[in-house]
């Protein structure tokens, strides 16, 4: 790939990925449903939030403002996006975290433009009349990843003492 802005980004997301996924190595569904620290965070449910909310924003991307429009969800709906239910298989959300990050990854490239902008809608957290460019809905992943693979290795650390680095 000839643009570096592209390279970067993917070297990014595919860096803060590994971390993220490192913290699940070798887990169990019920090590992966445990909670490990005050917080109600595991390690399935991040993994779960993470893959969802890459998605949301790609589809954002992609639809436009459509893709964030509310669709009744409750905060209670949106707190189920970090728990791993019985239902549920940390190996069938990984493979699904697979799915949805070669998409991504696919969307970095083939993008015509990393400006191509859509508005934000009407919500509390985002700022009246703002916009968002892939570019940095890219970023905003990245950061989204990151943060969460730092959630994971502690809460891996609580588990056996497997730390992602160090």
């Amino acid at each position: 790939m000839t643009d570096t802005e592209r390279a970067d980004i993917l070297e990014s997301l595919a860096t803060h990925r590994g971390f993220l996924l490192t913290t699940v190595q070798g887990l169990t569904d019920e090590q992966a449903r445990q909670r490990t620290t005050v917080s109600e965070l595991t390690l399935g449910g991040l993994i779960k939030h993470v893959a969802r909310t890459e998605k949301g924003w790609t589809d954002f991307i992609e639809q436009g403002p459509v893709a964030m429009e509310a669709t009744g969800d409750s905060w209670a709906e949106h707190a189920d996006g970090f728990v791993l239910h019985e239902d549920e298989t940390l190996a069938g959300v990984l493979a699904e975290y697979a799915d949805i990050a070669k998409h991504t990854d696919a969307l970095v490239e083939s993008l015509p433009s990393l400006d191509l902008a859509h508005p934000l809608p009407e919500a509390p957290w985002f700022p009246a009349g703002a916009t968002r460019s892939a570019r940095r809905v890219f970023v905003h992943i990245v950061g989204e990843t990151a943060q969460h693979a730092g959630h994971a290795d502690i809460l891996r650390e609580a588990i056996d003492g497997q730390k992602t680095m160090g």
